[in-house]
């Protein structure tokens, strides 16, 4: 089916961002207002997820809240955005009236498979034999049986994608919004002739989706490059785009759908590879970097030194003694080898520049450390539960905290993705 054209239209380049306690939204906005002087708009989400409100014990309207007050602050001319992120059924309601972009997670029902499959089979022939893909070298090849069987372990989580969006256009009116599906958190990555198929699939549900989220090859952990064969995803990223022009045109989405990558913060070593697909192919993308700006107000802390860094050491300190109900819920994207943990005592003796060095996202520093990072990634519940002392102590170090999130997200993450030349 032809889905109508969304009535709020995400731009080309957007980049996903999170702030766990509400307090960097103007130097995030500074980054991408950097990148707008120098030619490029690169649009701000500000995204948080339902986990991260129970944990630091904050509300959706919090974080429209910060996004207009650092808009008016900067005086932003260009569109922004509050993403109810990865939401379901379950919790979307109280994002509905602070969000205009709804990241629909069905990572969970992929696998269950749907009654409606012999019919979603035969209501699209296209989908059998060889397909054709301007931007992919060879046809993708297909038959009943293998489209059956993809059908088998996608077509639910598209209806379930259909039910959420349903919910959530019923209950806006005439407020208009942005619709993603993620179906990155599950096992295997996706193929092109799957992304295909959940196109299809989507469109069939009526969705005007804007980007999806596909679960791409290699290891994207939490705050840390990407661990993978960069050759191998610089092609499949490649191939994705084509899959995504060739359904815009075969199923009517929408112009500007596009791809977005999930976890994508400090995946230095592929930002070339996203860079030279996008200028080759004139497409956009989406790019989440949530959990990078925690970091660096963690490293704001300790660059202030005095309380600062004390604060800093306490979070490890802490982090390190619930390591394992931490990282639980994130097992499927962490990979720490304990061993490789300092014990508190070490960092406790720490200088600031001991600190830094370590936690830094600087590979080329022999003192950096991905398994201290990775843990203080997921360790925001420690700062979360010292309340107003932690939150005092940011707003004391606001000046290099301020100054370590705009450089991080401008020069690490905008400037090689959308504007370093090739």
């Amino acid at each position: 089916m032809t889905v109508s054209p969304p009535p709020l239209q995400l731009g080309k380049f957007s980049l996903g961002v999170g702030d766990r306690f509400a307090h960097q939204a103007k130097p995030q906005l500074e980054a991408c207002a950097r990148a707008a002087s120098r030619g490029v708009t690169v649009i701000p989400v500000w995204n948080k997820s339902n986990r991260e409100h129970k944990v630091v014990g904050s509300s959706p309207a919090s974080v429209r809240v910060a996004a207009d007050k650092a808009v008016r602050a900067l005086r932003w001319e260009h569109p922004y955005h509050v993403d109810a992120d990865h939401i379901n059924l379950d919790s979307v309601d109280r994002y509905l009236d602070c969000s205009d972009f709804f990241t629909i997670d069905v990572a969970a029902a992929i696998g269950h498979r749907s009654e409606s499959v012999g019919s979603f089979v035969g209501r699209h022939p296209e989908l059998i034999g060889r397909l054709p893909v301007a931007g992919i070298e060879e046809p993708l090849v297909t038959n009943c049986q293998s489209v059956e069987q993809i059908a088998g372990k996608y077509l639910h989580a598209a209806e379930e994608a259909g039910r959420i969006y349903r919910h959530i256009a019923g209950r806006r009116g005439d407020r208009p919004f942005i619709t993603e599906v993620s179906m990155d958190e599950t096992d295997a990555p996706q193929t092109p002739v799957e992304l295909l198929l959940i196109l299809a699939a989507l469109s069939d549900e009526g969705i005007p989706l804007q980007t999806i989220a596909p679960k791409f090859t290699g290891r994207f952990n939490k705050g840390v490059d990407y661990v993978g064969d960069v050759a191998q995803f610089e092609k499949e990223f490649s191939d994705d785009l084509a899959v995504i022009a060739h359904a815009r045109q075969q199923y009517g989405l929408p112009a500007n759908l596009k791809l977005s990558v999930h976890s994508g913060s400090d995946k230095f070593s592929i930002y070339a590879s996203i860079r030279r697909a996008l200028r080759k192919t004139g497409a956009g993308v989406h790019v989440k970097t949530a959990g990078t700006t925690w970091l660096e107000e963690l490293i704001g802390l300790a660059e202030a030194g005095g309380e600062g860094l004390r604060v800093a050491q306490e979070v490890y300190a802490e982090a390190y003694a619930h390591r394992e109900a931490l990282c639980e819920p994130y097992a499927a994207v962490i990979d720490i080898q304990e061993d490789r943990l300092p014990a508190p005592a070490e960092v406790q003796s720490w200088d600031v520049g001991q600190f830094l060095s370590a936690l830094r996202h600087d590979p080329s520093n022999p003192y950096f450390n991905r398994d201290l990072r990775q843990l203080l990634h997921v360790g925001y519940k420690i700062a979360a539960g010292m309340g107003e002392h932690y939150l005092r102590m940011v707003e004391e170090c606001e000046a290099t905290i301020s100054r370590n999130v705009t450089y991080n997200l401008f020069q690490r993450h905008i400037c090689p993705l959308f504007l370093a030349e090739p």
